[in-house]
């Protein structure tokens, strides 16, 4: 993965051995569980990992920051950014239980201590988290109903505590409400033609 390493330079001989091994264990997995459609998998560096690593160009979580990645389905954006940011705790949630228990068999391949992946919808989950990530699961207005009772209201990161959802296409009505949202065009920190419509959509949490 020479091309990671492009463009996250800092990256420990850990998160590198890591971050290979993630490919293998993918194709293993995605063909006994369909975790990623099949026409995606020879793109999986670029439209899964490097996507979910976009958003640590955006924000540095402190350690000991508290993610809840909602939707988390084969582990994106969840995984690789537990392996970016090794200090923070991630909790994965998805209502498919096939899909979690991969996701926990590729977290004790991996030795991730700091991930836990629960097999629930986030309804019924009332756990406090620092930030909520999200990757395609449904519209803001819709999503931030569902999990605002899960933001903490103490903040210790640079940016407050909130939503961060990878989102693409014409994004002005879905945000029309969120008078202080912020997006991000991904391909300015990564030069990619997947990356050219697709967007980082911030939202504290007030």
């Amino acid at each position: 993965m020479n091309e990671l390493e492009k463009y996250f330079p800092n990256l420990s001989q850990e998160q590198i051995e890591r971050f290979n091994k993630l490919i293998p264990l993918y194709n293993y997995w995605n063909s006994k569980v369909n975790l990623i459609s099949r026409k995606d998998v020879d793109n999986l560096f670029t439209n899964h990992i490097l996507h979910s690593l976009s958003i640590a160009n955006i924000i540095r979580f402190k350690s000991s920051t508290r993610i809840l990645d909602v939707g988390t389905g084969g582990g994106f954006p969840g995984i690789p950014l537990a392996i970016f940011f090794s200090d923070s705790n991630f909790t994965l949630i998805d209502s498919i239980g096939k899909k979690i228990n991969v996701v926990k068999s590729i977290c004790d391949e991996l030795s991730l201590s700091n991930v836990n992946a629960i097999n629930d919808r986030v309804e019924n989950h009332n756990d406090k988290y620092d930030f909520i990530l999200s990757r395609a699961v449904a519209r803001m207005d819709k999503f931030y109903q569902l999990v605002k009772k899960n933001i903490s209201s103490t903040s210790s990161n640079e940016k407050l505590n909130g939503i961060i959802s990878l989102k693409g296409g014409d994004l002005d009505d879905e945000l029309k409400d969120f008078k202080e949202n912020k997006i991000f065009n991904i391909s300015e920190s990564l030069p990619h033609e997947f990356f050219q419509t697709k967007k980082i959509v911030y939202i504290p949490y007030k």
